[in-house]
């Protein structure tokens, strides 16, 4: 194999325009919906998950053919997008069932959890707004729901390509970055969210949340002594 066609699936910098590139078909199957290019449904199946199959591939190769890095930065950056994520949806349950726990006099409720059943339904080629999601609706949303914050790590990662010569801030303004601008594509008037003061602070303050985590865990993961299985 050429030394041009090995840079592609190995941590350089071609190798990480791909990744970031690949891993961010992820977000596009929502843009794509959002601004009438095609379903998200078609987007989904035709688009992004064989992007994110040949993402897995090129771990897989690097793993068995290259050095390995690519492989451990997808790992760890994948990780970390995922326990963010975790992180970013359980600062937002006192929000969400803010009523359930008798705590709206100090905590506002706000539907922050509403736009989960509608990715899974959109997925699945159902009607968006439905008095009832199914039971698949709601396991696919959240599934893209974690796959985004996955994505997110690994877009990340690519852009900074070492945890050691980029301080972890930047994943911080990548995380806010993403949520001011979703605030000026169509999701809110989409799905029927209104735009007040404090839904704009929680989230940032959620995507700040995110951000901090990602940056942090990621630095942790790729800075930590390699096991053996890793190495």
């Amino acid at each position: 194999m050429s030394t041009r066609a090995r840079d592609v699936y190995q941590w350089t910098v071609p190798g990480r325009a791909l990744v970031f590139v690949l891993a961010a078909s992820s977000i596009w199957c929502l843009l794509a919906e959002f601004y009438g290019l095609c379903s998200m449904q078609t987007f989904t199946f035709y688009v992004s998950i064989p992007a994110l199959t040949v993402l897995a591939a090129m771990g897989v190769l690097d793993y068995s053919k290259g050095d390995g890095r690519l492989w451990r930065m997808l790992l760890w950056s994948g990780l970390a997008g995922f326990l963010a994520a975790v992180t970013y949806d359980t600062f937002r349950i006192p929000f969400v069932f803010s009523k359930e726990l008798g705590i709206t006099g100090f905590i506002p409720s706000l539907p922050l959890y509403k736009v989960f059943p509608r990715f899974g339904a959109m997925i699945l080629g159902q009607p968006v707004d439905q008095a009832t999601y199914s039971l698949s609706a709601q396991i696919v949303g959240w599934i893209y729901h974690f796959s985004n914050g996955i994505t997110f790590g690994m877009m990340y990662a690519a852009m900074v390509g070492s945890a050691t010569k980029r301080n972890w801030g930047w994943a911080v303004v990548m995380a806010v970055g993403l949520e001011l601008a979703m605030l000026f594509t169509p999701y809110t008037s989409y799905f029927g969210i209104q735009i007040a003061a404090t839904f704009v602070i929680v989230t940032l303050t959620a995507h700040l949340f995110f951000g901090v985590s990602l940056g942090l865990l990621f630095r942790r993961f790729t800075t930590r002594p390699q096991t053996p299985a890793l190495a």
